[in-house]
């Protein structure tokens, strides 16, 4: 992986972790524009670290209550909204792994996502908190997450439309989203860190790796930042005509275009 490659990357796996249009997805089609198989493992375990960096950076205040208060009922909702997404994480991840070969595919969950984005545009603002959600609705927005392992099915997007649903306010549907993304991204660094552990670390492009890592952590920074003002402003609705015109691209490639297939 060159320099510039890395620099591409670590802004997309940066922006769309955290914007609701599925890293995963982007990360695929890049990778496929610039020739790649796939990013190498230390790449991606890189990238991954330096957005949980962003998300700390950015909500180091309700971290820290959350800290400084653990046994608390938010924290409660927070692990239960993150066993779906754990149980798939652990038991279908070789099955999940062979949906990423198709363009079909993906394109199909980038008009999910939009679907999803579509009906959270849609929503009132609701007027319950973060932290007084039922038991049920925090496992309703997990079940949501576990859908957005899935290529092209963003997580930020899936969650947000779960918490609007179940009448919560807009900025702490996003908290409660980029909360819920955290034992996420860090699951997912483990055990991708303990494939590479077991692999060796082979392969590891040290300059790249650091490069891509700083500007996934940047951009992801920023990312966060944004969403919460967009979702304050109304405006998800854009990220939906994104994420359609992308999945309706992907399709068309499938059977048509042969550009990235």
């Amino acid at each position: 992986m060159t320099i510039w490659e890395a620099i591409i990357l670590g802004i997309v796996q940066g922006f769309t972790e955290f914007f609701p249009v599925s890293s995963s997805g982007h990360i695929f089609l890049f990778s496929r524009m610039l020739g790649l198989d796939s990013p190498s493992m230390a790449f991606t375990l890189a990238v991954h670290l330096a957005t949980l960096v962003a998300v700390c950076s950015v909500l180091w205040k309700d971290i820290l209550i959350l800290l400084k208060k653990p046994f608390q009922k938010l924290t409660l909702l927070l692990v239960i909204a993150s066993v779906p997404v754990a149980f798939a994480g652990l038991l279908l991840n070789d099955l999940l792994d062979s949906f990423n070969d198709s363009m079909l595919t993906l394109g199909i969950g980038f008009l999910v996502t939009t679907a999803f984005l579509a009906l959270a545009a849609s929503f009132r603002e609701g007027d319950i908190k973060k932290e007084d959600i039922k038991w049920y609705d925090a496992l309703f927005i997990g079940v949501m997450q576990m859908i957005a392992i899935l290529p092209g099915i963003s997580r930020s997007g899936s969650t947000l439309t779960a918490g609007l649903f179940r009448r919560m306010k807009k900025e702490d549907g996003v908290k409660f989203s980029f909360l819920l993304s955290i034992p996420v991204i860090l699951g997912g660094f483990l055990v991708q860190g303990f494939k590479a552990y077991k692999l060796g670390f082979v392969n590891i492009d040290i300059l790249p790796t650091l490069v891509g890592m700083v500007f996934a952590g940047v951009t992801g920074f920023f990312a966060v930042k944004i969403f919460l003002r967009t979702v304050m402003k109304g405006k998800i609705k854009y990220f939906a005509y994104y994420t359609g015109a992308l999945g309706v691209f992907c399709i068309l490639d499938q059977f048509l275009f042969k550009l990235l297939t």
